[in-house]
């Protein structure tokens, strides 16, 4: 049995101490062979830097998936194309920097493919990702015993779809984007884990991880205002996978959505 885990959407540097203390104590209950994470708002809230990439690695988590923030800091592009381990969706026009594909191997020996895909309903820029994700699987049908997809989407339609297009053929279909995390986790009945929105690891006294005066100042203004991270009350968002690398099917798959108390960050610097 491959124990996998998949750490939601890291809001800022809230959401990377909150990371740390969730990881730390899911750690103290049993290892896990491989650690995902999604970390497109990890610095500040948009995009990811290369310093913040090395943190998140020295954490222990193994790969980091991205979204529609991916390229927000310039200093991403040569670090997309360079770093296989740092995924962006795999859906996005030719000559992109960068893959959304990772295979390697978990820590039980399993052959793991990761893959990072984005939604079209409301969102812009990528190619149709259900023909994505069935190119795919045909790549790495002969080099890998478990494939899990992080599918970075807005409407909660298409990513139930995605979740049955895939059902039987992927040990995993995980949504993220949306922040907020979902009661749907279950086993599809062909042998897929499948939730809608894994949520997102930083400070839940926000909205979706912004501070709530600026968010409620476009609403109720309808003016511009600038959204910056809030700081209060962490949340740990994630789920905890039990795979069969034998059939290529999930077992089971557990939500996990816990208050944390903030540790000490190696950074002193303001949340970037």
């Amino acid at each position: 049995m491959t124990r996998i885990l998949f750490i939601g959407d890291i809001m800022g540097r809230t959401g990377r101490r909150a990371a740390r203390a969730g990881l730390t104590a899911l750690r103290a209950e049993g290892a896990f062979d491989l650690v995902v994470a999604n970390a497109e708002n990890a610095a500040g809230g948009f995009g990811i830097t290369e310093k913040i990439t090395r943190e998140l690695f020295t954490l222990g988590v193994d790969v980091l998936t991205g979204g529609n923030h991916s390229f927000d800091k310039k200093e991403a592009l040569p670090l997309l194309a360079t770093e296989a381990r740092l995924l962006r969706p795999d859906n996005l026009p030719p000559g992109v920097p960068g893959s959304g594909v990772w295979i390697g191997q978990a820590r039980d020996g399993a052959r793991v493919g990761v893959v990072n895909l984005m939604g079209r309903v409301f969102m812009q820029g990528t190619d149709d990702p259900f023909r994505a994700a069935d190119q795919v699987l045909e790549d790495l049908a002969d080099r890998t015993d478990l494939v899990l997809f992080d599918f970075h989407a807005e409407a909660t339609s298409e990513k139930i779809a995605f979740g049955w297009h895939l059902d039987g053929r992927a040990a995993a279909v995980l949504g993220t984007h949306t922040h907020v995390q979902t009661a749907d986790a279950r086993v599809l009945p062909g042998g897929t884990a499948y939730i809608t929105d894994v949520g997102m690891t930083g400070p839940h006294d926000s909205v979706i991880g912004v501070r709530r005066e600026d968010a409620m100042t476009r609403f109720l203004l309808g003016l511009p205002a600038r959204f910056q991270v809030a700081t209060g009350d962490p949340v740990f968002s994630a789920v905890s996978l039990e795979l069969d690398a034998g059939t290529g099917r999930a077992l089971s798959i557990t939500r996990h959505h816990e208050r944390t108390t903030p540790t000490e960050d190696p950074s002193n610097e303001a949340d970037k």
